[in-house]
């Protein structure tokens, strides 16, 4: 991965240019934001098969014979319960419950990857070194080596079954196992993180440009679109996944932020257990919320949330016209009090207060899903 000007590059940068992708900083890598357009990449998609590089992403392994128990004390999931062949979603919290990191966990057999968000890695892999004192465990940090591709979308399926085969493109949900992809070597997972069916392939960085081409040449005729990061996010956003600086910080809680699910208290003692027991019996005071402008206005990350008597209340995490449902929707931590479905509050736009309303989560359900 290759350094310019104080940002970094994945080993695809020259492409993303040479195909005319707007680029731009995040998380301290010059990512291309998008090609064609945010719109016409989302519904591609949605509607048929969309090809993002995630190579910025952090890709830690852990192996030796205390890798189980390691991780087991370092995430909220269940780590046993994910089988060799099995990715799941894990949080690592503090000693208080504050989130970490999100992570994806991915069981090859003989070592568990780990895949943390861009701008965490430096962090996370330190707290896992801290962590890992007392444990017979290696710790690498191999984002360095690795590149990551998530080809995702109700087509995904049928263009990989054409460059990889039938048997890798059958993987379950949250399967994962290795073989090769336009015959070069990689890990292939049905996870992703848009909201629809897809894969996430990881092979080594001097390969990734070659599997890029690849994909683009053989899925032409699926409809294929090389996307950004800003139709990864609107995507992501109409399914009401969380991006962390967003909808989960070290200031937030799992409960808090609806991801109750992913901690499993009766496992066995955890790094965070004992608060986060607590903040479950106690119950939250606050609670990620999706909402609908009513009145005419989007709502933006950071815009204040106010009650109907004009009190602040809260903060918008996330929030942007949604290309699917073709409505304002946003979402932001509000008093439980104001969570349910159907309450009113105000969102502060351009020192204006917008009148916003309570809606179901996710805004939008994946066909597979259904």
């Amino acid at each position: 991965m290759s350094n310019d000007g104080g940002l970094r590059r994945t080993p695809l940068y020259e492409r993303h240019v040479a195909l005319g992708a707007r680029m731009v900083e995040f998380g301290g890598w010059e990512m291309p934001v998008q090609y064609s357009g945010i719109i016409d990449e989302h519904r591609a998609v949605r509607e048929a098969v969309g090809l993002f590089d995630i190579s910025h992403m952090g890709e830690v392994e852990v192996r030796g014979p205390d890798a189980l128990p390691f991780l087991q004390h370092l995430v909220t999931y269940d780590v046993a319960a994910i089988q060799p062949g099995e990715a799941n979603y894990a949080l690592m919290c503090l000693p208080n419950g504050g989130i970490i990191d999100d992570t994806f966990i991915y069981n090859l057999g003989d070592y568990y990857l780990i895949v943390v968000n861009a701008a965490n890695t430096a962090k996370d892999v330190a707290w896992m070194h801290e962590c890992a004192k007392g444990f017979q465990v290696m710790v690498a940090d191999a984002s360095d080596r690795t590149g990551m591709l998530a080809l995702q979308g109700p087509a995904a399926e049928g263009l990989l079954a054409q460059v990889a085969g039938a048997d890798l493109a059958a993987l379950p949900f949250h399967g994962v196992r290795r073989g090769t992809v336009s015959g070069i070597p990689a890990i292939v997972a049905r996870t992703g993180y848009t909201g629809e069916d897809g894969f996430e392939l990881f092979v080594a960085a001097d390969d990734v440009g070659r599997l890029w081409d690849a994909l683009l040449n053989a899925g032409r005729d699926a409809g294929l679109k090389p996307c950004g990061l800003g139709a990864r996010d609107s995507l992501r956003f109409e399914a009401c996944l969380a991006l962390y600086g967003h909808e989960i910080t070290e200031e937030t809680n799992p409960y808090e932020a609806r991801l109750g699910w992913v901690v499993k208290l009766d496992k066995g003692d955890f790094i965070g257990r004992d608060a986060l027991q607590r903040i479950k019996q106690e119950g939250v005071r606050r609670r990620l919320t999706g909402f609908e402008m009513v009145g005419r206005g989007i709502a933006r990350s950071e815009y204040e949330i106010r009650d109907l008597e004009g009190m602040p209340v809260g903060r918008v995490t996330s929030g942007m016209p949604s290309p699917t449902l073709e409505k304002n929707l946003g979402m932001g931590y509000v008093p439980v009090t104001l969570s349910a479905e159907g309450s009113e509050f105000d969102v502060v736009v351009r020192d204006r207060p917008v009148r916003a309303r309570v809606v179901k989560m996710p805004f939008y359900r994946p066909r597979y899903k259904k």
